[in-house]
């Protein structure tokens, strides 16, 4: 008896069942993608079918279940790849909230993909221990290395060294150009801080404003400064921005921001280019009441802080980049690289340039998700 003749005779019953029923295009779709789970248009659905039956009669039920483990690793039986794959995503703050979206993002592909990867590299933006994550996952044979390129050359020599042993490389949130990286995945750094600058010079009119960054100099977060500055200085509208280091932990950013606020009290605006610095303004412009003497305040991503306090019109945007997706796609990427033998896979992505201000992240408050790093739940929840 064939492994696939308790699937034939379901599906032959179902069909003598529908005989009776008048033709309708969802009654074709249905016989037709029946058909095509037989044929070996999609292994993955045979497998779980046959796993679903027990497998046959005369000693076949082990053979249904290891056709069905079978496609369950490697991408669900889609594609050529039998073994486990195992990638490492090496980062600049690991413990920061705003990439709790991003390791959902990664678990998911590797569940859905059948593969592994490894969360490491450094707490508090230290480059040397994150150059040691990465030579520690080339020395240890990983299938595939995303990094967060936060320095224009330190990641230059590991990048070229994992290439040559034939491990794909590729960046993820923070990008440089002169490192041989098979693509990026992220958010167009310098043209969003245009952006945001052009929202400062609207928002502000004229007078002084302070612009907070975390790590001055980092290829993350420079860029979007370095954009925000262009802008103001061509607008000729009379804003002067004052560049505010706030350092990469969350507790000592909030803390030079009040202090800053303290000691400024002429500022008209306070704007940040991190997620924790942007946190920590909306936090301060809070605690000291500026919204009442006309304040304006923005800055990046979505922590469950800023969302709530943006929603409450303490600050007036900020930009959304999404971060799962950066999670998501360098695993897709890296897996597809190999399955493919390193003909597809790899292929630049901007994952995007949103603003939200007090009614469009509204839906961001009222669900609870993976997404957005609010819920560790698969799915949407009310």
């Amino acid at each position: 008896m064939s492994d696939l003749d308790p699937v034939h005779e379901a599906v032959e019953r179902l069909e003598w069942a529908e005989a009776k029923q008048e033709e309708t295009p969802a009654k074709n779709l249905r016989a037709l993608t029946r058909r095509t789970a037989l044929t070996g248009g999609a292994a993955g659905i045979v497998a779980t079918m046959l796993a679903a039956c027990g497998g046959s009669s005369g000693g076949g039920g082990s053979k249904a279940t290891a056709t069905a483990q079978a496609a369950q690793e490697g991408g669900g039986g889609v594609f050529a790849q039998t073994s486990k794959l195992k990638f490492v995503l090496v980062n600049h703050v690991t413990t920061n909230p705003f990439f709790v979206p991003t390791k959902y993002g990664a678990e998911d592909a590797c569940k859905l993909l059948g593969c592994s990867y490894q969360w490491t590299g450094s707490e508090n933006a230290n480059v040397n221990e994150m150059v040691n994550a990465m030579n520690t996952a080339i020395t240890g044979g990983a299938n595939g290395i995303g990094v967060c390129l936060v320095d224009k050359k330190a990641f230059n020599a590991p990048t070229d060294a994992a290439l040559k042993a034939k491990i794909p490389v590729v960046a993820y949130n923070a990008d440089e150009e002169s490192n041989n990286r098979l693509c990026y995945i992220g958010q167009d750094l310098f043209v969003s801080g245009q952006q945001m600058g052009e929202r400062i010079k609207d928002l502000v009119g004229s007078g002084d404003v302070a612009l907070f960054i975390a790590t001055p100099g980092s290829s993350n977060i420079q860029p979007r400064i370095d954009g925000a500055q262009d802008t103001i200085k061509k607008s000729g509208k009379g804003v002067t921005a004052h560049v505010i280091n706030t350092g990469a932990a969350l507790p000592a950013e909030l803390s030079v921001i009040d202090s800053y606020a303290t000691g400024h009290p002429e500022t008209k605006g306070y704007f940040a280019v991190d997620a924790g610095s942007t946190q920590g303004l909306a936090q301060t412009i809070q605690k000291h009441s500026l919204r009442d003497k006309g304040v304006k305040g923005g800055g990046y991503d979505l922590t469950p802080i800023t969302q709530k306090l943006l929603a409450s019109d303490q600050i007036d945007f900020t930009i959304d980049q999404q971060p799962y997706l950066q999670g998501f796609i360098p695993i897709l990427q890296l897996f597809m690289y190999q399955a493919s033998g390193g003909l597809s896979g790899i292929a630049d992505t901007n994952t995007g340039l949103k603003f939200l201000d007090k009614t469009t992240v509204v839906p961001y408050n009222n669900t609870k998700s993976r997404y957005e790093g609010t819920s560790s739940e698969a799915g949407v929840q009310k």
